[in-house]
């Protein structure tokens, strides 16, 4: 599927079905989620390509239906702290937009991304005609700070090697040996893990004596179990 810049045409029964993937739309119901995601066409958004700035009006949150974006703020420094990054089948600023306040923080394609804009109006309308969505919200919401929360402690608890060798375990897609494509450039993924870039770099080298190579915009796994073995430790 191409996903050059510009509009697409509306929602395909394939971006339905990555859409109803997020626990939000999955709570809803499809005749609710239908309502509230309404006839406006996703996005597409080159690699680097502004979503959002920081301070903006919230007006809407983000299904993204193909690729990877990035929350982030800049230091005083001018050193980017990534916030989240986000895949296809999940959604983002959703509380801002409750709050009817301004985006916290920027986001930014990491790569090629088609994005589903839901509009507040929809979802407010949607809300007082039937309140039980504002506890699905709820519990969305506190989904995703609960994934928040083991992700932190999990960089606590495992040494950079570990982080990343979690990392590329989560996305191979069997066990045996792998080959997959890193998402995004490996710069964000230590910054995702926690880490400085030449701390990502040393790690890398205590992976390839499990067998990992890392190449430019892949990673070969010769043993996918063994490496998950070793992210648990």
């Amino acid at each position: 599927m191409s996903i050059a810049g510009g509009i697409g045409m509306a929602l395909s029964a394939h971006d339905w079905d990555v859409v109803t993937r997020a626990p939000l739309f999955k709570a809803m119901g499809p005749t609710i989620s239908r309502t509230i995601i309404g006839d406006r066409s996703p996005k597409s958004y080159a690699r680097g390509e502004t979503i959002f700035e920081q301070g903006e009006p919230a007006d809407g949150f983000f299904c993204i239906i193909e690729g990877w974006a990035k929350l982030y703020r800049l230091r005083e420094d001018g050193e980017e702290v990534v916030v989240a990054i986000f895949s296809a089948g999940e959604t983002f600023a959703e509380v801002a937009m409750v709050l009817g306040g301004r985006y916290p923080a920027r986001s930014q394609a990491v790569s090629p991304t088609r994005i589903h804009k839901i509009d507040a109006a929809n979802l407010r309308r949607a809300v007082l005609a039937e309140p039980q969505l504002a506890f699905d919200m709820l519990a969305a919401a506190s989904m995703r700070l609960r994934q928040l929360v083991d992700e932190i402690e999990q960089l606590k608890a495992r040494s950079a090697p570990q982080r990343i060798a979690d990392f590329f375990v989560k996305q191979a897609i069997a066990a045996g040996s792998a080959r997959i494509a890193l998402p995004y450039e490996k710069a964000l993924i230590a910054s995702r893990l926690g880490m400085k870039p030449e701390s990502f770099s040393r790690a890398l080298g205590r992976l390839a004596e499990l067998g990992v190579v890392v190449e430019r915009e892949s990673v070969f796994i010769p043993d996918v179990e063994r490496l998950a073995a070793f992210a648990e430790g």
